[in-house]
Formats: C-alpha cells, structure tokens, sequence
C-alpha cells in the first residue's frame, strides 16, 4: 500500500513538472528575467487597468520571491529597465525572505503583526511617502483543506490588506489583492464594494485555468 502511494506521488509530481517546464509562461519568465509566472498576472491587471505609472508609491504585499516587484520596479523605471533610474519607490514586505530587487526596500515579517505594520509604515515616512497610488497584495495564506478554516484565513489577510489601503491609500488609488472562489468569495467582494467606488474581479490568463485564483481590483475610496 505504501509504494503504490509513492508511485502515485511520483506521478503526480512528475505530471506537474511536465506542466510547470513546458508552461509558456515559465519560459517567458526565464527569458525576460522574471522570478515566477506570477509577474504576467500582475502586468495584465495592470495593462488592462492602467494601474501603474512612474512616479508612484507603490506597496506589494506578500512580496516573495519578488516578481510582483520586479514588475513594478521595470514600470516605474522611466525606460522600463530592471536596473538603473527608478522613478516611484517602492516597498515590498513578506514573511519569507526575498532576494533583492534594485530599488525596492523589503521588509521581512508577519503582515499579521502590528510592529511589522509600524515598520512599513516607517519604511514610507522615510521616504518622505505619506499616502500610496497603488497596494498590490499576492499574500495567501497556507490552506489546509478545511474550508471553514481556510476562508477565514484568507478573509483575515484580505481584510488586513482593506485595513492598510483605507489608512494609506490616495483617494483615487488602487487596491489588488488575490482571492480564491469559494467560501470568502462573497464576503470579500462585499467589503471591497463597501470600501472602494469601483471593483472589478479579475481572473489574468497567466493564472492556470484550474486554480480557484482570482483577483480583486478596487478603485477609489468611499469615504
């Protein structure tokens, strides 16, 4: 009983691999320089919205291993470059470490936690940043399987993420914040439109057709 598990896990991790080498968005990632996939889910919210522009102040949210950053760093490069003049700033914060990213500040710490919120917060007021264009969040929490359990945590993080962009965010600016469809789905799409004028729910192409992700845009504070 114990090998045919094994060979069924061996299967399973093989079929992935497969999937994951020949995905045409692992090669795009690896040809332009970006450390995951996910870089092209931020860059088609962003294009399709027009979200992000040099000279904003941008914070991302579970930022590791740093391809949320990249893209931005290139976005508010005035030629687009991954290194060189940098026109924004940038603050990027995630409880796992990440490899640096020119011209981002990280901050390495529990979102959860209200001294590493007092830290981004410093992190801001040192650059002189006293209200943000945009807040991107790619933060998810570990599922365990328990939906009950695992709503409520994404539910916690989202409105963590609802909390920070209220207190921090322009008027006009702009929260993205990843989600999964199912038992937090309604709730979170209900306070986003509780909190910002205008909410789209977004579903990128680079997001894999048979993940529950998606994500929720928000422009705009209520006041």
């Amino acid at each position: 009983m114990g090998i045919k598990v094994r060979t069924q896990s061996k299967k399973v991790n093989k079929a992935w691999l497969n999937e994951h080498v020949n995905d045409p968005y692992v090669r795009q990632a690896q040809k332009d320089g970006y450390r995951a996939r996910a870089a092209y889910k931020l860059k088609e919210i962003d294009e399709s919205l027009g979200l992000i522009k040099p000279g904003m102040a941008v914070v991302d949210l579970g930022s590791a291993p740093g391809a949320w950053s990249q893209y931005l760093r290139r976005r508010l490069s005035p030629q687009g470059a991954a290194a060189g003049q940098l026109n924004g700033t940038i603050v990027a914060l995630d409880l796992l470490p990440m490899e640096p990213v020119e011209g981002v500040q990280f901050i390495q710490g529990d979102f959860r936690e209200p001294e590493v919120l007092a830290a981004l917060e410093a992190a801001l007021a040192g650059r002189g940043v006293t209200q943000l264009d945009v807040v991107v969040s790619d933060m998810a929490p570990n599922l365990s399987g328990v939906a009950d359990a695992d709503a409520a945590r994404i539910e916690h993080l989202i409105e963590l993420a609802v909390d920070f962009a209220r207190a921090h965010l322009k008027r006009d600016g702009a929260l993205v914040v990843k989600l999964f469809h199912g038992g937090a789905y309604e709730p979170m799409v209900a306070l986003f439109r509780q909190t910002f004028r205008v909410v789209k729910p977004v579903k990128p192409k680079a997001s894999r057709d048979k993940s529950s992700e998606t994500f929720l845009v928000g422009l705009g504070l209520k006041v």
